[in-house]
């Protein structure tokens, strides 16, 4: 006895050496750090923990915000995506645990009678007397079940990882809503600054009206020609293609609304005066460990890395013997009149089962190197996303720097040329003026005012990019 059990142990010993060599999973690879801070600010004050209601305060763009949010369909898609990796949470928990399934089945068959499984059954019969025949009929209801031990943590890892993907399906939506709140907001900020273009142009144009005015009325009176006249005509109607050319601009980005709220084409409503003249911007970023915690696509990448980890170590598991038991219970007879008598037509059945790969091992070699490259490529994701937030935040700190002193240039610039234009019409009217002094004025004006439209739609669009590069948006 003793040597028959030690022969099964030697065997058990053999298939477990074989199943566990050379299957290392030492994937793990040194993480570059980033700098603790942004541009040298210290403070752990993060503009990032601001709900984007509060952010931005101007209620039309919140309202707006709150369309998307209920309507847009990529966020929609990614609800789905999370309730997809919620069953497959549910799926991996249900391996865990054994199947039972209710069973029956009714047959008929035949024994050749010259066959090994019938010789020596001549003239044998039933327990209820009836004779054994090569032809019989069988009948059978009852419960059957299997389950396989979770000995080395497959299905355990595979739980893991499926967990880890329903959390990281999560933090995806999350980084939908970041990403369409700064989507509806820099289209808004887009549309209100071709508001103020178009506002500036039509005042422009009422300007040139008059100026074409008093040109012709000179060309009247003898003091200017008809080149003066066609020139300021020119002018004026360079001008209406620009209106028109900046009302299609206006339509277009309704539209990129439209569409980012999942509504049809319709006209937007928006408050012209959130997009007021000075523009002061609060640059606190916090520190870079803030990240981490605050930006939805870091956390994504890291549950996904824990994911592939978790494949890593279930795909081992697959080298190792597995232990499985199947078990059935319930009532067999040959006759349906006989099925449900007790005990006589109980069946029942146990048995244990141990397997391990030995010989073309192949496919199970392919899905570990599979998997554990899909951690590799994980890893080197979640390096990438860290290294693109830190830029994303300090160039947008930069950037904001900049554009705050253009501002402040380009507005003087602006006033000084403003003022020039009633000083190149008032010399005009009195001929110490030429036309073109007045058409090269007018011309500088419009150019810069729209130029100073320009920084400030760019200073908001800082605004927006700094507040989404810090993980703000989907709180």
């Amino acid at each position: 006895m003793n040597s028959y059990m030690n022969k099964w142990a030697t065997l058990g010993l053999i298939l477990l050496l074989s199943a566990c060599k050379s299957i290392s999973i030492s994937t793990d690879k040194p993480l570059k750090e980033m700098p603790p801070d942004f541009e040298a600010y210290a403070d752990t004050t993060n503009i990032a923990n601001l709900s984007w209601r509060e952010y931005f305060g101007d209620t039309t763009l919140v309202r707006l915000i709150e369309q998307a949010i209920t309507d847009n369909p990529d966020l929609s898609i990614a609800q789905q995506r999370i309730e997809m990796a919620r069953a497959d949470v549910t799926f991996t928990k249900g391996m865990l645990l054994p199947v039972v399934d209710a069973a029956g089945f009714a047959g008929q068959a035949r024994t050749a009678e010259f066959s090994v499984n019938w010789a020596g059954n001549e003239g044998g019969q039933f327990l209820s007397g009836d004779p054994l025949r090569p032809a019989y009929t069988d009948y059978f209801i009852g419960l059957q079940s299997s389950w396989e031990a979770d000995v080395w943590g497959k299905l355990k890892n595979r739980k893991k990882a499926a967990l880890s993907r329903f959390y990281a399906s999560s933090e995806g939506r999350n980084w939908v809503v970041s990403n369409l709140v700064a989507d509806m907001a820099l289209t808004y900020y887009e549309l209100l600054s071709l508001d103020e273009n178009l506002e500036i142009i039509r005042e422009t144009i009422l300007l040139q009206e008059n100026a074409l005015e008093v040109v012709r009325a000179q060309k009247e009176a003898g003091k200017a020609n008809k080149l003066a006249v066609e020139q300021f005509e020119t002018q004026l109607l360079s001008l209406k293609g620009l209106e028109k050319e900046t009302l299609q601009e206006i339509t277009v980005v309704e539209y990129r609304l439209n569409l980012l709220m999942g509504h049809y084409p319709k006209a937007i409503q928006r408050n012209s005066f959130a997009f007021e003249d000075s523009v002061a911007l609060s640059v606190l970023p916090g520190v870079s460990s803030q990240l981490l915690v605050n930006r939805p696509d870091i956390r994504q990448a890291e549950l996904d890395l824990m994911a592939t980890k978790a494949d890593v170590k279930a795909a081992r598991a697959a080298f190792y013997p597995s232990l499985g038991i199947t078990a059935g219970f319930g009532y067999n007879a040959f006759q349906p009149q006989f099925l449900f008598r007790s005990p006589e037509s109980i069946a029942y059945n146990v048995f244990g089962n141990i397997t391990a790969p030995l010989f073309n091992r192949s496919a199970i070699k392919a899905e570990f190197n599979f998997n554990k490259a899909n951690q590799v490529e994980a890893f080197y994701n979640y390096q990438k996303t860290l290294l693109e937030a830190y830029s994303e935040v300090s160039l947008e700190i930069r950037n904001i720097r900049n554009l705050q002193e253009r501002y402040e240039l380009k507005s003087s610039e602006v006033d000084v040329l403003t003022s020039s234009i009633d000083t190149s019409s008032d010399l005009f009217s009195t001929g110490r003026a030429s036309y073109l002094e007045v058409l090269i004025t007018q011309q500088n004006a419009l150019q810069s005012s729209l130029e100073l439209i320009d920084v400030r739609e760019q200073l908001y669009y800082s605004k927006v990019k700094l507040y989404k590069a810090l993980g703000g948006g989907w709180r």
